[in-house]
C-alpha cells in the first residue's frame, strides 16, 4: 500500500522533513532515487535535456561506485545528487547505528546535504541522530506526489497519470531510475515532461 498523494497528516508526522517546496511560481521538482543505473539514468538524463529541465537524483551509494561515470554525468549535466544510504536501507528495519552508518558509507561517495530515506522509512530516533551529526546531510527530503513507477501492477500511462493528476507549483515527484522501474518510467517520464512543459512549468533541482 501507498499513497500517490503525500496527505496533510503524514506530512505531519515528520515535521523536520521537506515534502514540498515553495509554490510561488510553476516550478515543478522531479527526482529519481535508486540510481545510477546503466540505462534507466542515461535516458532519464537524455529526457530531461530535451525540455532543459533539472531534476534531482537520491543515489545508492553503492551504485555510484559500480556506475561511477554516470553519476559524474549527473553532476556534469547540471542536476543535484542525493544521499539514498549505500545500501538502499530500511530504517524501520534497521538499528539506529547500523543506519547513521550506512548513510555515513554513502556519503564517501556523495557530495551533498540532501537525504532521502529509502521507502520514506525513517524513526524518531534516526532523524535526531542525523540533525545531530552534522557533517550528515541536513535536508531530509520527502515528496508530494509517487508516480508509482516501482508497481508491477501499474503501466507507464497510469503513473503518467499519477503525477500530472496530483503535481502542481511546488510538487516534489518520485521516479526512479532503476531496473525494477525502467518499463514503465520510459513511458511516463516523456509524457509528464511534456505536458507540464505546455503549461509553462519549470523543471529545477531542489537545494
Amino acid at each position: 500500500m501507498y499513497l500517490v498523494k503525500t496527505p496533510f497528516w503524514l506530512r505531519a508526522l515528520y515535521p523536520g522533513c521537506t515534502w514540498k517546496m515553495p509554490a510561488n511560481e510553476k516550478v515543478i521538482y522531479l527526482s529519481f532515487d535508486d540510481g545510477p543505473h546503466p540505462e534507466a539514468t542515461p535516458f532519464v538524463l537524455a529526457e530531461l535535456k530535451k525540455y532543459k529541465a533539472k531534476a534531482s537524483f537520491f543515489c545508492i551509494g553503492k551504485n555510484v561506485l559500480s556506475y561511477a561515470n554516470i553519476y559524474e554525468a549527473i553532476l556534469q549535466e547540471g542536476h543535484a545528487v542525493g544521499n539514498h544510504t549505500y545500501d538502499h536501507l530500511n530504517g524501520w528495519k534497521t538499528p539506529t547505528q547500523i543506519y547513521i552508518e550506512n548513510i555515513i558509507s554513502a556519503k564517501n561517495l556523495i557530495d551533498s546535504n540532501l537525504f532521502r530515506p529509502p521507502y520514506g522509512r525513517i524513526s524518531a530516533a534516526q532523524l535526531r541522530k542525523i540533525k545531530a551529526h552534522k557533517t550528515l546531510p541536513q535536508q531530509i527530503i520527502m515528496w508530494d506526489v509517487l508516480s508509482g513507477d516501482f508497481d508491477l501492477h501499474l503501466t507507464g500511462a497510469d503513473c503518467a497519470k499519477n503525477v500530472i493528476n496530483n503535481a502542481g507549483p511546488g510538487s516534489i515527484v518520485v521516479f526512479h531510475d532503476s531496473a525494477k522501474a525502467w518499463e514503465r518510467l520510459q513511458v511516463a517520464l516523456p509524457q509528464v515532461l511534456a505536458y507540464f512543459s505546455n503549461l509553462g512549468y519549470r523543471f529545477e533541482v531542489i537545494q
